[in-house]
């Protein structure tokens, strides 16, 4: 039996963005030949992500290959798309969880009864999105200046 290697496809999808100093270059591969035949629940398509970054020095700095699924299929998001949500979810991570975990020290909070841990989670996506809706580019930092500050803490609420 011969085996599928991505490699032997041109990608049906390619990205190339520039910022932050470095060349970023992303392909994406995409297949519905599992469709109905892996025991995966709604599996529409599966995907290879390969992504090059290099500085703008021409040095290559890493290279690495992540594989999806996604209950999408063909007509819901073409190859270009894929390559588009994946590249959005990462903005997200970045944007939200990062924040949450760094800044709000989110994984070492010891609440873990009732509704407890929920609440603090919901609690610190107010105070993230009252310091975004203010104009705060560094919610560490906004989150030191109310600490010393706590009127400036009731200004963002309207108190």
């Amino acid at each position: 039996m011969r085996t599928f290697t991505w490699k032997r496809f041109p990608p049906q999808a390619t990205t190339i963005d520039k910022g932050h100093g470095r060349l970023e270059t992303r392909c994406l591969w995409a297949s519905t030949a599992l469709t109905g035949y892996a025991e995966f629940p709604h599996l529409g398509q599966v995907f290879r992500v390969e992504r090059w970054v290099s500085a703008l020095d021409g040095r290559r700095q890493r290279h690495d290959v992540a594989y999806g699924v996604t209950s999408l299929t063909t007509q819901g998001a073409d190859p270009a798309t894929l390559l588009r949500l994946n590249r959005g979810h990462w903005g997200i991570e970045n944007r939200l969880h990062w924040v949450r975990d760094v800044t709000f020290d989110e994984d070492r909070c010891r609440v873990r009864k009732g509704a407890g841990a929920q609440s603090l989670a919901t609690l610190r996506n107010l105070a993230l999105n009252l310091f975004r809706l203010a104009g705060a580019r560094n919610i560490a930092a906004a989150t030191r200046a109310c600490a010393a500050r706590p009127e400036r803490a009731l200004a963002l609420l309207g108190v």
